[in-house]
């Protein structure tokens, strides 16, 4: 397999063709925030968390590091002033969504963000679609997934497959950045498979 050399940093950075600059700079051990990675799915690119500057023949770009390929020769940064007041905008859009998410608030400190910049919206959901594509890439069930577009897309169950499939899964549960799936799942699971809830509490 081939091996390329990119800065990241100030740092030289061994990558092998196919990585990604995420990938790439965290087999050095240098950090970029993400919210919607996981290692384990297909990059999503979604939150834009891991945006960085990436120069290749003099010229700079904002990419997304979870989707951008190492390339021989890139020079990568992940901090600046322009990245820095992306990151806290984007975060302080998401905690309009989720104010007292735990994750949400330890980036908001790093960046300076505001909690309560943007009025606050009555959906607790990022749209980080770590749930809907952990169940469908990994666990291959398709129980949840999201419903309407924009700003009115929410995640919801599939009762016909999650009544049968997430009692005794519920492996997407610890990914969620702000702990609203386990309420959806909860209702769903009183409201559309009231069975399997008293099963559970017997």
């Amino acid at each position: 397999m081939n091996e390329m050399r990119l800065t990241i940093d100030g740092r030289e950075v061994t990558a092998t063709e196919g990585m990604t600059v995420l990938e790439a700079a965290r087999s050095a051990g240098i950090f970029i925030p993400t919210l919607c990675y996981h290692e384990k799915l297909e990059p999503y690119g979604g939150c834009r968390l891991c945006m960085v500057e990436a120069e290749t023949r003099g010229r700079t770009s904002l990419v997304a590091a979870c989707v951008y390929p190492a390339v021989d020769g890139l020079l990568v940064r992940t901090r600046s002033e322009k990245l820095d007041r992306i990151r806290k905008t984007i975060l302080e859009l998401l905690l309009a969504h989720a104010p007292e998410s735990p994750v949400l608030l330890d980036l908001a400190a790093e960046y300076g963000a505001e909690v309560n910049r943007f009025e606050h919206q009555a959906s607790f959901c990022i749209h980080c679609g770590l749930c809907v594509r952990y169940c469908a890439e990994v666990k291959q069930k398709h129980a949840v997934g999201f419903v309407d577009r924009g700003i009115r897309k929410e995640i919801c169950f599939i009762p016909e497959i999650a009544a049968k499939e997430c009692p005794d899964c519920q492996a997407c549960f610890p990914l969620c950045p702000t702990s609203y799936l386990q309420s959806v799942y909860v209702l769903t699971e009183a409201l559309a498979f009231p069975a399997s809830a008293e099963a559970g509490k017997a």
